[in-house]
């Protein structure tokens, strides 16, 4: 009896934006030396102030800490462990995680227009409030409880009630 293959039919060359996580200030670094082996590589940097003690100064500062964006195909994933300072891949579900181009594009345009002058970044935690802005509950405020991989379980402020909903996969 032969032995059974299941065939996977799916295009190698295509590529896709994933998320790589480098060493603690090593972004810039990195992302030179993967430019240098040809590597599509995009570091979002953003202008930040920073003050010592004699004086001010204008600096190039990494949006996102520790994580660096590259433009490769499925069978060049590994390449990019050849460079000193890469760690690994950023994993969204136990794959991967891939940026799909129109929230690349959106980024890389923000990026761009000179009229932005200040951001917030922040990671949702537990205790942290937030109101929802869409659907059946919108305009509600709620406490976050838990955040899982999957799910997040929310305190409905004003109902009396715990929500436990399961989040769309965003990648």
């Amino acid at each position: 009896m032969l032995p059974y293959y299941k065939i996977y039919s799916f295009d190698h060359m295509s590529k896709n934006w994933y998320v790589l996580y480098v060493k603690p200030k090593n972004e810039k670094k990195v992302a030179e030396r993967l430019s240098i082996q040809n590597i599509d590589v995009y570091c979002p940097m953003i202008k930040k102030i920073k003050q010592w003690s004699d004086r001010k100064k204008k600096i190039e500062v990494p949006l996102f800490k520790s994580y660096v964006f590259v433009n490769i195909s499925e069978c060049e994933r590994q390449k990019v462990f050849e460079v000193p300072g890469v760690v690994r891949y950023l994993f969204w579900l136990g794959k991967p995680a891939i940026v799909r181009e129109v929230e690349m594009e959106t980024l890389k345009k923000w990026l761009s227009n000179d009229t932005v002058e200040n951001y917030t970044l922040t990671k949702l935690e537990s205790g942290d409030r937030v109101a929802i802005k869409h659907g059946a509950l919108k305009n509600k405020k709620a406490e976050i409880i838990e955040i899982g991989k999957t799910r997040v379980k929310l305190i409905l402020e004003g109902m009396g009630v715990v929500l436990n909903m399961k989040i769309k996969n965003l990648v």
